[in-house]
C-alpha cells in the first residue's frame, strides 16, 4: 500500500492498495496503520466505521459537518463510484478548489478526505458499496448539505440523478452555507 498526495487539497491523500488476484478472487489489505502514520495522519484517530449501498444514479452529497468538522476514509469496496471533495477550509491554500475521483472495488482506493472538506459522490455501476472511517462519533446536529448541482462549483456529474435524500435535494448554496457559516 502507498500513499499519494492530492495535488488540489492540501492534506488530501490516495492510499493505493495492490489487490492480488487469482482464480479463487482476490485479496488487498484496505488499511495499514503504518503507512497512515507515515503521511503525519494518526491510524488511532478513527473512531466510527459505516457502509453504504447505493445503486446506479444515487448521489449522496455534498457533505460537511460543523464545528471541529470531520475527517475520513472513504473506498468504494464493490462497484464504481464517481468521488467529489470540496476544500471549504478558509485558511487552506486550496480552499475552494474541487477535486474528482473514481473509485471502484478493481482498485480498492481509499481516499483520505480532511475535515473542513466537503463530500460527496454518485454511484456509477447498478450497485455500489462505500465504506467510511471518520474521526470521531456522528453528531446529526452538525451535518451540513451543500447543492449538488451549485453552478459555483460546476460539478460535472456523470450520470443523470437517479435518486437522491430529501435533505440532499433541498440543500443550499455554497454561497449559503458560507454565509451562516459566518454568522
Amino acid at each position: 500500500m502507498k500513499a499519494t498526495e492530492v495535488p488540489a487539497i492540501v492534506g488530501a491523500y490516495l492510499f493505493e492498495s495492490t489487490p492480488y488476484a487469482d482464480e479463487r478472487g482476490f485479496f488487498c489489505r484496505t488499511f495499514d496503520a503504518d503507512v497512515v502514520r507515515s503521511v503525519g495522519l494518526d491510524p488511532d484517530a478513527f473512531v466510527q466505521d459505516s457502509v453504504s449501498r447505493s445503486v446506479r444514479g444515487v448521489l449522496r452529497g455534498l457533505h460537511l459537518r460543523s464545528g471541529a468538522g470531520e475527517a475520513k476514509l472513504v473506498r468504494c469496496s464493490y462497484g464504481r463510484i464517481f468521488d467529489v471533495v470540496v476544500d471549504l477550509r478558509t485558511d487552506s491554500p486550496t480552499y475552494r478548489n474541487r477535486a474528482f475521483f473514481e473509485l471502484s472495488d478493481e482498485t480498492q482506493v481509499t481516499l483520505y478526505i480532511p475535515a473542513g472538506c466537503a463530500h460527496g459522490f454518485q454511484a456509477l455501476t447498478e450497485t455500489a458499496d462505500i465504506s467510511y472511517r471518520i474521526d470521531r462519533p456522528h453528531d446529526p446536529a452538525e451535518d451540513v448539505t451543500i447543492a449538488f448541482d451549485d453552478p459555483e462549483l460546476a460539478i460535472p456529474w456523470p450520470l443523470p440523478v437517479t435518486s437522491m435524500s430529501q435533505r440532499d435535494r433541498q440543500a443550499p448554496s455554497l454561497a449559503e452555507v458560507l454565509q451562516q457559516k459566518e454568522s
